[in-house]
């Protein structure tokens, strides 16, 4: 039996995408989404959830995205576990991204088209090598749209 844990947010973005990139030179950004939302007795109520992109989605995120910015965000859910200095297992659950768009209910956007990068979806800084790292969810062997 497969389970999908896919999940899509609208909300606002709490930080600037911040870029960086794994030695093994692929892309990876990381941002705050908040979430709010009222209750039936008009109290507010906000949920935080991080954001990570990869590869090209991450370039593109941080190029276009900043503090402040309605978006739509498709991705999963994937749980981080460790343990701490004092020993304690901590963990979180975070948004692995497959899609990041600006919300356009309060807004408008100019969209520009980037160059198609092929199946390795490297970056030039990546020398365009497919790379270690976490697996695409969908295909990247066809050029969108």
């Amino acid at each position: 039996m497969a389970f999908d844990n896919t999940v899509t947010l609208v909300g606002n973005i709490t930080r600037d995408p911040e870029l960086r990139f794994t030695p093994a030179g692929i892309a990876v950004a990381n941002f705050g989404l908040a979430w709010n939302r009222k209750n039936r007795d008009g109290e507010e109520s906000v949920s935080f959830f991080d954001i990570t992109c990869w590869r090209d989605l991450a370039e593109n995120v941080a190029e276009s995205l900043s503090k402040g910015n309605r978006v739509v965000v498709y991705g999963r859910l994937d749980q981080q576990t460790w343990e701490n200095d004092n020993g304690e297992r901590r963990s979180k659950v975070e948004v692995i991204a497959d899609e990041v768009a600006p919300s356009l209910r309060w807004a408008t956007a100019d969209v520009t088209r980037t160059e198609f990068k092929g199946e390795a979806g490297g970056s030039a800084a990546s020398g365009g090598s497919p790379a270690p790292g976490p697996a695409p969810t969908h295909s990247t062997d066809e050029e969108p749209f």
